[in-house]
This record gives C-alpha cells, structure tokens and sequence, in this order.
C-alpha cells in the first residue's frame, strides 16, 4: 500500500485527471446521453430538457471529488488545499477581479462585436424571445405574452451581479479541481505558459462530450464536433490563464470561483440583444470578437505569471508552501 502511495503521490496531475475524466464521462455519457440522443435522432435540441442540463450541472462536482480521490489515495491529505482565503488585506483585490472581471470583460467583447456589426444589435431582444417561445413550446407549456418575455429577459440580467453568489456551489466543484489542485501541481514541475496553456487544453477537453450534444456551439456547423472542441480548448486557455492568475496571486482558488460562477451567469448576456448569435464569432465570449476581452486579459495574465516566475518562480514559492 505504502509503495503505491507513492507511486501515486509521484504522478498527481495523472492520476488526478485520469479519476476525473473516468467519472465525468462516466456519469455524462450514462445519465445524459441516453436522454440526449433520441433528441438529436429527432433534431431537436439533446440539451435543451431541464433534466439533461441538471445532469450536465452535476459534472461539474466531479473535478472537486476527483482532489478529494487523489489527495486521499496519494496520502497527501488535505493540509494547503488552496481554499481557505490567505492574507485576505493584501488579497482581497483578487476576490473583487473575479467577482466583476469577467462581466466587464464579456461587456468589452459584446461592445467590439455589435460595434463591427451594428446591424445584429437588437434591443428589442427578437431571437430571445423566438428561442423562449420554442422552448415553451418544446415542453408543452402555454405561451406567454412579450411583455412576460422581456420580464425574463430583465430579470435574468438583473441576476448577472449576484450570479457568483448564486453559481458558487457548482462553480467550486471545477475550480477546485482546476485551479485549486491541477494549476499548483502542474507548476511544481513546469513553466507558467506549459501549464496554463495544457491545464487550459485539459479543461477543455473534459468538456468534450457535452461539446458533441452542442454545449456552447450548437450543433451542425461545418467541422463538428472537432472544432467545437477546439475552439472550447481555445477559450478555455484565455479564460483559464485569467482564473489561473486570480487563484495564483490569492493562493486560493475562491477569486477563480467567484470568476467562473460571474462568467456563467454573463455569458448568454450579449446574444439576448443580438439578431443572429454566432457561438464562433461572437456576442458571446466563446466567439474570438465576443471573447476578445478574455483573450488579451489571458495574454496579459499569463505575461504577468511569466515575469513572475523570473524574479520568483510559482512552483518553487508551492513547493515551499506545501
């Protein structure tokens, strides 16, 4: 037993994405595919029924239970697991960027896109309302008037500035994983840009079966379902770089927390005032004009870890930490 603590103890990040991806995928492609498919069979949407999206939401726990697996199993425990808040007075401007950061980055990337294409910009909120309808109407529920709509619409932008209070829970279940566990390991051995690129490449890859059933970039584009999966990698390398430093400059992984719940609850934000949403291209950050803010906020992030790691590398300040 001892020796394969050891074994284990010697390859975390292996051993800690190889738990997580087998009960990911595990529990995605047990639980959600048999619903999903007979509704892409149909043409209709695999993840549009609420079930199926709570059953997606529960893969996100799976990277927290994934550390708890590889700490137990490697004996490494549970002492410096990158939760509890450090020298808050000094830190706390890093809770403050992951809390509003992203909102103001996914506002940046919306403003360049309807700026390029001004004729897709739609106040009046048509392909929200038209997708609403279809939805309602997909679950055999009576329409509702337009005024009832925009409701839904105010409403759900009167919730983006509490959405990481909201989305903290199953936000935790990745960050803790990504940024609490695979981030620090990683850099004990690597560079800031071999980690933040290949834990970025990870954590898009992780995403790749529910990127098949069209999760971010729809289905039936040209290339699928590879290059959704790549352009998730994609965005997953300029966001992750952005949590990466939050959670590296915090010692903790609550400001990527409080990030990654402020992105999910802003994301869909800009295609709500957009005739034609493009997932590739934009409003929305996964696009390369809509995700523009993230792309140079991750480019500057990961310039910042680099210098860092020249006058004081990360993974010697995590060695002496740990």
């Amino acid at each position: 037993m001892a020796a394969i603590r050891k074994k284990l103890a010697s390859h975390r990040v292996a051993t800690y994405c190889i738990i997580t991806f087998a009960l990911t995928w595990c529990f995605w492609f047990a639980v959600v595919y048999p619903q999903a498919l007979p509704a892409l069979a149909a043409g209709e949407d695999p993840l549009g029924a609420p079930v199926v999206m709570l059953a997606v939401g529960a893969g996100m726990f799976f990277p927290a239970i994934g550390v708890a697996i590889t700490r137990l199993l490697s004996g490494e425990g549970f002492r410096n697991a990158w939760i509890k808040p450090r020298q808050f007075r000094r830190t706390w401007k890093y809770y403050v960027a992951g809390w509003f950061g992203p909102t103001a980055l996914v506002a940046l990337g919306a403003v360049g896109y309807f700026l390029l294409f001004p004729a897709n910009f739609d106040p009046s909120m048509t392909w929200f309302k038209e997708a609403m309808e279809s939805q309602l109407a997909a679950a055999g529920q009576p329409a509702v008037s337009e005024s009832e709509l925009s409701t839904i619409a105010f409403v759900q932008l009167a919730l983006v500035p509490i959405a990481p209070a909201l989305n903290v829970f199953t936000c935790f279940g990745e960050e803790w994983g990504w940024r609490g566990y695979l981030l620090p390991h990683m850099l004990e051995k690597r560079s800031a840009t071999f980690t933040i690129v290949v834990s970025g490449i990870i954590w898009g890859l992780w995403h790749a079966p529910i990127t098949v059933l069209g999760h971010n970039y729809g289905l039936g584009y040209p290339g699928w379902p590879v290059l959704g999966i790549f352009a998730m990698c994609c965005f997953t390398i300029a966001v992750g770089s952005f949590f990466s430093w939050l959670a590296l400059r915090a010692k903790s992984c609550l400001p990527a927390v409080f990030a990654h719940g402020a992105l999910n609850g802003c994301a869909n934000a800009p295609a709500l005032v957009a005739l034609v949403a493009n997932p590739f291209i934009g409003p929305a950050p996964t696009g390369v004009i809509g995700g523009i803010g993230f792309i140079v906020a991750g480019a500057a992030c990961l310039v910042s870890l680099r210098r860092s790691e020249g006058r004081r590398t990360e993974a010697g300040c995590f060695a002496r930490e740990r």
